[in-house]
């Protein structure tokens, strides 16, 4: 290690959006990172100033001007993706995957009408190489490119370390440290990206939670060769296992206005797209829940919503059910007007980590939540059933568990509780509370499947292992 010391590699951990906030900011990353001898700069593209908020040494990336072209040739290239990937494997699920295209004024009718002829006459690697030379050439020629090129000339770092793939802004800063001769790499960033034609950007490393995720990058991006793959686990998971973040339950009763003796059981929120009828499945388990309270058990519930969401539909069953249900916000801050600028905070990993520990379990639509969950012993209910106001042209939820990233579970049917009906939401209730059922032992190897099964919570240290190879 000593020598390595005195060198001090210096680091750059790009953020284009503020996904990556969660992992390398708020986690101990970067002590860890300073540690073993780096010298790490954020070269920041968020309106979050990681100086301010947290005393980071920062690099602000002033223009986010991508080139005008690049969203639409960036949609395009996602549909070949998909288009590609359902022809080789026959499978009709890559198509749930595409975003609608919008023809409802003349603009809009240009841009889909040019993703779908790509979609069509493109589909094939040498059209989806074209589409991505297309989409650098536009954004080496901004000035946004010449910018950030001269950041890095200014400071010459090691490697530039992208948090996410999935961000067009990520493109020109990486295009600018290729050409200066700075190796780069890419962490991806979430379990079901790569099936979904998130990557946005080619980069020369790629750092991945799985072996599984490792085997998907090399299937869907043949051009990545496995010298290239760091698998490392996900520092997403590291607070569940920092005992120092634990409250006792007398304190987190005290700070969230909860009852001591009463046990929760937690709903954890989704986004709309995901989930476009949360709010019912909401109100069905406090159905249940009341229905359990009536039978004698002191049984509330804990409502956390999706951080992104400010939709207000969930304020009519929260209104009608305040007997049963508690609403705990997630900590994340509004920094500007859209959902993309609600940035997460270091204060709500521990909240988080509360109410999971807190909780007897969670009843959630499909997410990773099953994970946060599971690491404190809690299990989770699945509710997979079409609700009465579901509509033409809206998500039925059941799409989302046919997706790829619900295949890696090693026993489908007892990964999870599922709920195939409103009155099975109770059924799965009483049945974990007394016992009866429990789906944590199987869910526990499916978390060794997603992510790193040993040592998950050393995920940080195993990446700056994987920089230090890379910048020796």
């Amino acid at each position: 290690m000593s020598d390595h010391k005195t060198s001090n590699p210096k680091v750059f951990i790009l953020f284009p959006d503020g996904v990556g906030l969660r992992n390398f900011a708020f986690t101990h990353f970067k002590e860890i990172g300073e540690q073993q001898g780096f010298d790490t700069t954020y070269w920041n593209n968020t309106i979050f100033s990681l100086q301010e908020e947290l005393g980071y040494p920062e690099l602000k990336i002033e223009s986010t001007k991508i080139h005008p072209k690049t969203t639409v040739l960036s949609h395009a290239r996602k549909r070949v993706e998909l288009a590609l990937s359902r022809k080789r494997t026959n499978d009709k699920v890559y198509t749930t995957y595409r975003f609608p295209l919008r023809w409802n004024n003349l603009k809009n009718i240009l841009k889909s009408a040019f993703v779908t002829f790509h979609e069509t006459f493109s589909a094939t690697p040498q059209g989806w190489q074209k589409l991505m030379d297309q989409i650098n050439t536009a954004e080496r020629s901004t000035l946004r490119y010449q910018e950030l090129k001269a950041q890095l000339e200014e400071h010459q770092p090691a490697l530039v370390f992208c948090t996410t793939q999935r961000a067009t802004q990520a493109i020109a800063p990486l295009l600018a440290a290729q050409d200066l001769g700075i190796k780069t790499a890419c962490w991806i960033y979430s379990w079901d990206n790569l099936p979904k034609g998130m990557s946005t950007v080619e980069t020369d490393y790629y750092f991945v939670w799985s072996e599984l995720m490792k085997a998907q990058l090399l299937e869907y991006y043949p051009k990545t060769k496995s010298a290239q793959v760091f698998v490392t686990g996900t520092p997403q998971f590291e607070p569940h296992y920092d005992a120092s973040l634990l409250l006792s339950r007398k304190q987190f009763s005290e700070a969230q206005g909860l009852d001591t003796n009463t046990k929760y059981i937690c709903f954890s929120g989704d986004d709309q797209t995901t989930s476009p009828l949360d709010q019912y499945y909401l109100e069905d388990t406090a159905i249940a829940v009341r229905q359990l309270r009536e039978e004698g058990r002191d049984l509330a519930i804990i409502y956390r919503k999706v951080p992104v969401d400010f939709s207000g539909r969930y304020d009519a069953v929260l209104a009608q059910y305040k007997d049963v249900i508690i609403s705990i916000d997630p900590l994340w801050k509004p920094m500007g007007e859209q959902w993309n600028q609600v940035m997460p905070t270091k204060e709500d990993f521990a909240l988080l980590v509360n109410t999971c520990y807190h909780s007897e379990l969670v009843v959630n639509i499909c997410s990773s939540m099953v994970f946060d969950f599971v690491i404190h012993d809690k299990p989770t209910i699945y509710p997979n059933y079409e609700q009465p106001q579901l509509q033409k042209g809206m998500r039925d939820i059941g799409q989302n568990y046919n997706y790829i990233h619900f295949r890696s579970m090693p026993d489908a049917a007892k990964s999870v509780t599922w709920a195939k009906s409103k009155s099975e939401i109770y059924d799965g209730i009483k049945g974990l509370l007394d016992g009866e059922l429990n789906p944590v032992p199987v869910t526990k190897e499916w978390y060794g499947i997603v992510n790193k099964p040993e040592f998950p919570e050393e995920a940080s240290k195993r990446i700056w292992e994987g920089i230090n190879q890379i910048t020796n």
